[in-house]
């Protein structure tokens, strides 16, 4: 009798076994079918030439110096749904006669076209985003966001209650004004946040250029594994040399993000694109084109 029980422990144990390998294959088939029908579409959220390229060093490296950015905004779309990552200029800088400068003379932004325009040359209209995520709430990656308040906005807590807090309200009104109408809310709890639920485009949380700041980890079939950078880095030469803007949030969380972010990226053996590097915007197609 104790043999007969000692083989069928033994047979019980190679099932579960057997069970929990048929899972992960089940698992890892699932994952690499999303993947190889994951699209990753580029738009053009506007222009920024900053004027004074010294605020973007605590020190004085760019005294004097000026540099073009861009200003991408990207739609994932995926199986399961579609996510549209930042959100540009203002719209209102559309169909000006020439770009604008900001009083203080720190930046001139021009912006050629709107999100529904462009959305249309993929077949699809705001109504057809099923989430919205900021990398953050700053004023050239919240320009359009309003248009989508029928989306989910996924946000960090900490950076819903930065933007919508009482001094951001007086101080940045015109930030707070663009994201006011997005009442369809999940609040992600200051980590990562895996929106799909297969790993194939996740959220990573990574403060410090603002409470709630975050980045893109998206995984393509042909492409691999790539980072959208969010304001992690401007240009390369920041990343390269770890500077920090003098207008971030908190310069000690930013150094531990950007560690963060060197590591992840090795890991997973990931592309990175500064957002507003026009040199990586000029890399990626853009819409109707995308990456797969």
């Amino acid at each position: 009798m104790k043999k007969v029980f000692v083989l069928l422990l033994i047979a019980g144990v190679f099932a579960c076994k057997q069970a929990k390998k048929e899972t992960a294959e089940a698992d890892k088939v699932m994952v690499e079918t999303a993947a190889s029908e994951i699209k990753l579409y580029v738009f053009n959220g506007g222009a920024v030439k900053a004027n004074m390229l010294e605020l973007f060093s605590q020190d004085t490296t760019y005294t004097g110096q000026s540099k073009e950015f861009a200003d991408a905004f990207y739609v994932i779309v995926h199986p399961k749904g579609t996510l549209m990552w930042d959100a540009g200029l203002p719209e209102s800088l559309v169909g000006m006669d020439e770009p604008y400068t900001d009083p203080n003379g720190a930046f001139t932004v021009s912006r050629k076209d709107s999100v529904k325009n462009q959305l249309a040359t993929i077949g699809m209209t705001p109504e057809d985003i099923d989430y919205l995520t900021l990398s953050h709430t700053h004023f050239d990656h919240v320009g359009h966001a309003n248009q989508f308040a029928k989306s989910t906005w996924l946000v960090q807590e900490r950076e819903y209650d930065f933007v919508t807090s009482e001094e951001n309200q007086k101080s940045n009104p015109e930030i707070y004004a663009a994201i006011k109408d997005l009442t369809n809310i999940k609040k992600i709890a200051n980590t990562d946040y895996d929106v799909f639920g297969d790993g194939s485009v996740v959220m990573k949380f990574m403060p410090g250029h603002t409470p709630g700041h975050q980045v893109l980890f998206v995984d393509l079939a042909e492409h691999g594994p790539l980072l959208l950078s969010g304001d992690m880095y401007h240009f390369y030469e920041n990343r390269e040399f770890r500077r920090v803007p003098i207008f971030n949030f908190d310069v000690s969380q930013t150094k531990e993000s950007m560690a963060a972010f060197e590591k992840f990226a090795d890991e997973k053996g990931a592309q990175v694109y500064l957002q507003h590097s026009k040199e990586d915007f000029e890399k990626l197609p853009k819409a109707p084109n995308y990456l797969k």
